[in-house]
């Protein structure tokens, strides 16, 4: 089979995309073949009120789409796939919607939210994220939430969490738990990135590395504008794959509407300057705009060119199909069932 036919008939999932706070993004995942994809319905500093009406926002906006279905279960993403459908999975970048509510863990189980990230960036009261300068490892609280995650059958996420909470964390869980969009520290050292004992921790729980296309975390701006290629994202795939194995690596692409090729650079600029502002965002590990992404993904339309790439690189049909959806398909079915 050529390209094309393996990515049409593949099963991709690109498990954080941040780039559908704009809805009308999901036109563009649609014509890239993905087959799910999970918008980040709340981050660290939201409430549990922004959270609900935003979860609210988005089940209404599937229901008005016959091209769209809300994933609940593994089977979820094979019927979307066989009825030429796209799933979306809720997914939360940090735990500010839970406050230190831990029974909101079963309010938002049952309206949806399917994957948590622990932290993001900042100290919150799960424990440390990877831009503090201490990091103290899970709080009491943090314990308590990674139990109640587990029991109600969510993915626990690491990602921009700092080093010893996600250990913490990765040595407490009782389920598959992912980094879901961080790249490799041993490639480039930063912050946001991971260390290869960090990857193992997760791959050996059962979860999996997502790898990020975000360019500031595939290549070092080095004062000037990320311009990372295909070649450079793949290398963070190819560290992955060797440290872990085939079957825990796959994608959190993270599309962020900053990077595509017709963003107004006035805009985003002045976006990063509120992350920075706010503290979200530190300049050392997300550089002043702006940032390209590898040129043959530019943009969610163009998934393909990963496929490409990939079979490029001597990836055989079977492992790229891992990469591209079978792997978290797997880890899915692992915590939340058929």
């Amino acid at each position: 089979m050529d390209a094309a036919a393996i990515h049409r008939d593949s099963i991709i999932i690109d498990a954080v995309a941040p780039l559908l706070d704009r809805k009308h993004y999901v036109d563009a995942y649609i014509s890239g073949s993905a087959t799910c994809v999970a918008p980040t319905i709340a981050s660290g500093t939201d409430t549990p009120e922004f959270a609900l009406k935003a979860i609210g926002g988005w089940l209404r906006f599937i229901r008005s789409r016959q091209d769209l279905r809300p994933v609940l279960k593994a089977s979820d993403i094979e019927k979307a796939k066989r009825a030429g459908q796209m799933g979306i999975l809720f997914h939360f970048q940090g735990t500010g919607p839970f406050k230190t509510d831990l029974d909101l863990t079963e309010a938002f189980q049952a309206l949806g939210v399917r994957m948590v990230q622990l932290t993001y960036n900042r100290k919150d009261y799960v424990g440390d994220g990877c831009e503090e300068e201490f990091d103290g490892g899970l709080s009491k609280f943090g314990k308590n939430l990674v139990r109640r995650l587990n029991e109600n059958k969510i993915i626990v996420d690491c990602t921009h969490t700092g080093y010893r909470t996600t250990m913490d964390a990765l040595a407490l869980t009782t389920q598959p738990a992912v980094f879901s969009h961080s790249n490799s520290a041993s490639i480039f050292p930063s912050r946001r990135n991971i260390q290869d004992d960090q990857a193992r921790a997760a791959a050996a729980t059962g979860g999996l590395v997502g790898v990020t296309a975000v360019p500031q975390f595939v290549v070092p701006a080095n004062g000037g504008p990320a311009r990372p290629s295909l070649h450079d994202l793949i290398a963070h795939i190819d560290h992955f794959v060797s440290l872990v194995g085939i079957d825990h690596v796959a994608l959190g692409l993270d599309y962020w509407w900053g990077t595509l090729p017709f963003s107004d650079i006035s805009t985003v600029i002045r976006e990063w300057e509120y992350y920075v502002g706010i503290g979200d965002w530190d300049p050392a590990a997300y550089p002043r705009p702006p940032h390209y992404n590898p040129p043959e993904i530019d943009t969610p339309e163009m998934l393909l060119g990963l496929t490409k790439g990939l079979l490029r690189r001597g990836y055989t049909e079977d492992h790229v199909r891992k990469v591209l959806g079978l792997n978290w398909l797997r880890v899915f079915r692992e915590v939340w069932g058929e």
